[in-house]
């Protein structure tokens, strides 16, 4: 038996089958900061703090927005030889996520009165990417099952049997979408802009080895 299970299976085949799906966006991210710059720190960080904390009381008031501080830093400002601090400059973000575009769009545009743009993207919730993913997956090993048939006809075989099986998954998500962020830069003019958020592809691979049974 060992000097069988030792013998070259030459009818076992390598084959892969890949399938993927274009997945709407459903979160949009914001990103807006604070910068100003003073000779005291502290008012400096006073006055940082005053309009974040403004800016985060509007954005609680809105329904269905996540709300969060990102990095915050100050740095030395130099006079023109390098040698003596002049004045310090800070920089504080806001961060707001939400699903429903149109509110988070009229609430950056109106934040924007006091705070900069500092950046916008979209992405997948954790629930709509995991439903995709779980989709994808059935019809990876459907597409992998019916090229293993396939194979076991073309090479005159009987019927084949799976020795392994790898599934892997990912999604590829498209460049920033500089027109939207210009669209959110000019949101005081137009309060709340037309949106295109945009998707992502979500692909599943299956990698295996079957062994074709041969006459």
């Amino acid at each position: 038996q060992a000097a069988q299970a030792d013998e070259p299976r030459y009818n076992q085949v390598a084959l892969r089958a890949e399938v993927s799906q274009e997945v709407a966006h459903d979160l949009m991210q914001v990103t807006l900061y604070s910068e100003a710059q003073h000779s005291d720190p502290a008012q400096l960080a006073s006055q940082i703090t005053q309009t974040l904390n403004s800016a985060i009381q509007r954005a609680r008031q809105a329904k269905g927005v996540k709300v969060e501080l990102g990095s915050r830093h100050s740095y030395p400002v130099y006079d023109d030889k390098g040698q003596r601090i002049r004045a310090w400059r800070e920089r504080a973000e806001l961060r707001l996520e939400s699903s429903d575009f149109a509110s988070l769009s009229a609430l950056s545009g109106e934040l924007l009165g006091s705070l900069q743009m500092g950046g916008m993207h979209f992405s997948m919730a954790d629930s709509t990417r995991q439903h995709s993913e779980d989709a994808q997956l059935k019809a990876a090993v459907a597409a992998f099952k019916a090229r293993a048939t396939l194979v076991t006809q073309a090479l005159g075989g009987s019927d084949y049997r799976l020795v392994s099986l790898n599934l892997n998954s990912g999604y590829q998500a498209p460049m920033p979408r500089m027109g939207a962020m210009k669209a959110m830069a000019m949101a005081e003019a137009a309060p709340t802009p037309d949106i295109e958020a945009g998707s992502s592809k979500v692909s599943v691979s299956a990698d295996g080895i079957i062994e074709v049974r041969l006459p």
